[in-house]
């Protein structure tokens, strides 16, 4: 396919693989995304099989995540590494953390396009549903891998393989230099598990949530002018108004679930 598949492994649920690639240019990533799922999806039909990146195709089984990995560069070096700052991170990579975390809202209508990604970004099946940073915690929404020189990097993990990349990537970059022009300063790391916290323990701490519906990702998305900038008003316009028409269409079917729960009770 003209690109280095790092390492693939079985997932949790049945049928579910993780594939990771080899670090490339964002608009490189972006191609080797959308090359991939492809491949993919022609290999399985070739062999009587369907291949799906719906982030939540089943209930009550974990869903399908796109984490995805960041770092700057400048003059050849990451410039997220330093040997002499906390973690070995360096302001810009705090900047950056804080960018994400402060329009994480407004890009969860890009990243988690569909109605069907906000189930699964919900607690207790390995997703991320708050807005949090760590160094090793998997219930916080960015994670800093433990590797450092060249190889510092962020993870986002709230994004799934429906997205467009190059939107997507478009927007982290956005919120990340926001940050690092700004010189934001990202809240205290959380260590304990998020998803054992009550509401009153979380409220607390200020750990905030991401939207918990398409409909409210949008809303977050009109008002995030940094994201909507990035992307440019006629990419903006013809989104929301695609998505607004999968919204509309969404709210006046009838599903399975309706039928099974209303219709003998009333």
């Amino acid at each position: 396919m003209g690109f280095e598949i790092e390492a693939s492994h079985h997932e949790v649920a049945a049928g579910q693989h993780e594939i990771d690639f080899k670090y490339a240019d964002a608009l490189t990533a972006a191609d080797n995304i959308m090359t991939f799922k492809m491949a993919v999806k022609t290999i399985a039909q070739k062999n009587g099989l369907h291949a799906t990146f719906m982030p939540k195709p089943i209930y009550g089984i974990n869903g399908s995540g796109m984490h995805t990995n960041m770092s700057l560069f400048k003059d050849g070096q990451n410039i997220f590494f330093d040997p002499n700052g906390e973690r070995k991170l360096s302001k810009e990579a705090y900047s950056f953390i804080a960018g994400l975390l402060h329009h994480a809202k407004g890009m969860t209508a890009i990243t988690n396009p569909l109605i069907n990604s906000y189930k699964r970004l919900v607690p207790g099946y390995e997703a991320p549903c708050y807005l949090s940073w760590s160094a090793a915690n998997r219930s916080v929404l960015i994670r800093i891998p433990s590797a450092r020189g060249n190889s510092t990097r962020v993870e986002l993990r709230c994004p799934d393989p429906a997205c467009n990349p190059y939107l997507a990537i478009a927007a982290c970059l956005a919120a990340g230099l926001d940050g690092i022009e700004r010189g934001m300063v990202p809240p205290a790391e959380i260590t304990d598990n998020i998803f054992a916290m009550t509401d009153a323990e979380r409220a607390d701490r200020g750990i905030d949530s991401l939207p918990k519906s398409l409909e409210l990702a949008l809303e977050e998305f009109k008002n995030d002018e940094v994201i909507t900038g990035a992307l440019g008003k006629h990419i903006v316009s013809q989104y929301l108004e695609g998505k607004e028409r999968e919204l509309e269409e969404y709210n006046t079917r009838i599903s399975s679930w309706e039928i099974d729960k209303y219709i003998f009770s009333y």
